[in-house]
């Protein structure tokens, strides 16, 4: 799509809004199948996390993709879009023993990352597989607001406590089919993450009834011209010998599965905001668009670059904006960027807007959550409409004040 398209789509469902580009998803997607097409057997699980609009995730249905999810109302999400349970991994963090056997009970595959609950639900369901995540305290990520590999991460049973992991696996008789990592987000040197990988095929060998060895994700996508990302057909390459040669070595064929989430729908994503006022002052020339941190708050929480076009003024001579929302607080989405110069009512595009962005949206200073479109061979597609102020009021109680008693005073 181009930015007509996109101008076309501002037009009609009005901003802000998302877009989310259906053939980049499946490019991506084509992408990294392809890049490990020597593994006999490969599991892609998309995160759910990273764009969770049941269109998107029927999208990846149809491809033959799996899921990964967190939360049980994620695995809601997955049967309702289609996805059979077995295509389902359950990788929670800090949930209670409850909610996994509630997502067990689904025949969904569970992946447990705690000691703790490790033993409680093996001693209660010794028969039902389950897949370990472990800690392999190496941070293959560029970003350490999003590497989840370091040896303080929540995440993960550490390497370190395997014979804890071996005993209580003897003692439950449980069985184990998967083991499992994450490292952390914004892969840049494939070599770490092989090392990583040893340490993961190092501890496959503890466990005799495997069925899947799950090497999370994190690749990096670029987020702007001449930006690096994971070289992800020398990974497929290097790594998809090894996990062969592994293969091997355990003495039959497993699937090599992975979770990713933003290289697949990052780049797909488009986030339009027009422009309410531009404001300048002793020092600073202010573009306030229509939205803030409430639609889109990785700028802000993770520090993110999101590249900005002027799509209404593609080739208007470049002037230095700080990009800023309509939240009364201090929400910047960019600072002294070069964009093409700006007037109040153009159209300003966000890249990289497919992956933790709507999903992370709120209804910060009473804002409505923005539409969302899918862009599907050549047409524009409502997925989300754009919230209302029934939307906005429709879970809250409202009671009559002058009908509630005081509490009567209890004597002394």
């Amino acid at each position: 799509m181009n930015s007509q398209d996109l101008l076309n789509v501002a037009k009609e469902f009005g901003s802000p809004v998302y877009v989310y580009d259906a053939e980049k998803i499946v490019s991506q997607y084509q992408r990294l199948t392809s890049a490990f097409k020597k593994v006999k057997s490969l599991r892609i699980n998309y995160a759910v996390k990273a764009l969770s609009n049941i269109s998107v995730l029927k999208l990846f249905n149809n491809l033959g993709s799996g899921i990964d999810t967190v939360s049980w109302q994620e695995v809601k999400l997955g049967l309702a879009a289609g996805f059979k349970p077995e295509n389902i991994i359950f990788t929670p963090n800090g949930v209670s023993l409850e909610e996994i056997e509630a997502v067990a009970a689904l025949g969904v595959q569970i992946n447990i990352d705690n000691l703790s609950v490790l033993e409680q639900f093996g001693a209660k369901h010794p028969d039902i597989p389950v897949c370990i995540r472990i800690n392999p305290h190496v941070m293959a990520g560029g970003n350490s607001n999003i590497s989840v590999g370091h040896i303080d991460s929540k995440f993960g049973i550490s390497i370190h406590q395997i014979p804890h992991i071996l005993r209580i696996v003897e003692n439950t008789n449980m069985c184990v089919n998967g083991i499992h990592m994450h490292t952390g987000s914004d892969i840049l040197d494939i070599e770490v993450f092989l090392y990583a990988s040893e340490i993961l095929f190092e501890t496959a060998k503890n466990f005799k009834d495997l069925e899947f060895v799950d090497f999370g994700s994190g690749f990096k996508v670029p987020y702007k011209d001449g930006d690096i990302e994971t070289n992800i057909e020398e990974l497929g390459k290097k790594l998809g010998n090894r996990f062969n040669k592994f293969c091997e070595e355990y003495g039959k064929d497993l699937t090599l599965a992975f979770e990713p989430g933003k290289f697949l729908v990052s780049e797909a994503g488009n986030f339009l905001a027009k422009v309410n006022v531009v404001k300048q002052t002793t020092s600073t020339v202010f573009a306030g668009i229509d939205s803030g941190f409430n639609h889109l708050i990785r700028p802000m929480f993770y520090n993110s670059y999101h590249k900005i076009e002027n799509i209404s003024n593609p080739k208007g001579r470049e002037r230095f904006y700080s990009i800023v929302g309509y939240i009364c607080e201090t929400d910047t989405f960019a600072n002294n960027r070069r964009i093409s110069e700006i007037k109040e009512g153009d159209v300003l595009c966000f890249k990289n807007a497919g992956a933790y962005c709507f999903t992370m949206a709120s209804n910060y200073n009473s804002r409505y959550r923005p539409a969302e479109i899918l862009w599907y061979k050549g047409q524009a597609h409502l997925i989300r409409k754009r919230e209302t102020f029934d939307d906005l009021i429709r879970n809250q109680v409202e009671v009559n004040l002058d009908d509630l008693q005081p509490k009567k005073e209890i004597a002394k």
